[in-house]
């Protein structure tokens, strides 16, 4: 990274300029009041392979019939898929919520327990949305790494790897843990509008003074 580097500051320039543009879809969904460990939950799921600007009103949909594992589970298998209709593989996930839903009900009295192992041990639950609930529905200090997130920490020359896997170890590593959970608030949509797959708007971008362009090759 540039000698000049400093992650407090630029997360700051973030925030600044993300907020013409829409919130990251989870924490849109909790300032809508859908806040409980478990609607972030089935959210994350619904997103995803799934933009943004389907996850939420798929989700709104769902959450008008059922918020909690025992709602959940009074849709069979076709109305939650229909419930699901615009997100990618449906009836997949309709399948892995109601699986989710009946553990919670059978193993945990109903209650998801905010704790990461038994998230991740949740078939269908990966680190990712494991961490993203954690940190939007408790506050608890997660980072969540998406495709986003792992593109601009690498352009930004701040980590080095190949994988999202492995930018979420170095974060973890790096990042002071009061700051983890702004990541993926900041980082998505900073990702998705400004600084994007091809053609970033580095001309306009706020963060060019620390960034590395790692890769970039052509630009706006």
């Amino acid at each position: 990274m540039k000698p000049n580097f400093d992650l407090t500051t630029v997360l700051a320039h973030v925030d600044e300029a993300i907020r013409p543009y829409p919130k990251a879809a989870m924490f849109d969904l909790f300032e809508q009041g859908y806040n409980s460990l478990f609607e972030q939950l089935i959210s994350c799921i619904v997103s995803i392979r799934t933009l943004d600007e389907t996850t939420i009103p798929v989700s709104l949909r769902l959450f008008a019939q059922a918020r909690t594992p025992e709602q959940l589970l009074t849709l069979d298998i076709p109305t939650l898929t229909q419930l699901l209709y615009g997100t990618t593989y449906p009836d997949q996930k309709a399948y892995t919520m109601r699986g989710i839903a009946e553990r919670i009900m059978n193993e945990f009295n109903g209650e998801l327990p905010a704790d990461f192992n038994t998230l991740i041990s949740l078939k269908g639950v990966g680190p990712k949305c494991a961490n993203l609930a954690l940190g939007v529905a408790t506050g608890q200090a997660a980072i969540s790494v998406d495709v986003h997130v792992h593109r601009v920490v690498n352009r930004w020359g701040y980590v080095h790897t190949k994988q999202p896997e492995q930018t979420l170890k170095v974060l973890e590593q790096q990042v002071p843990r009061d700051q983890w959970v702004h990541i993926n608030r900041l980082l998505m949509p900073f990702g998705k509008h400004i600084c994007t797959g091809t053609l970033p708007r580095c001309s306009s971008c706020p963060v060019l003074p620390w960034c590395e362009q790692v890769g970039v090759d052509r630009h706006r």
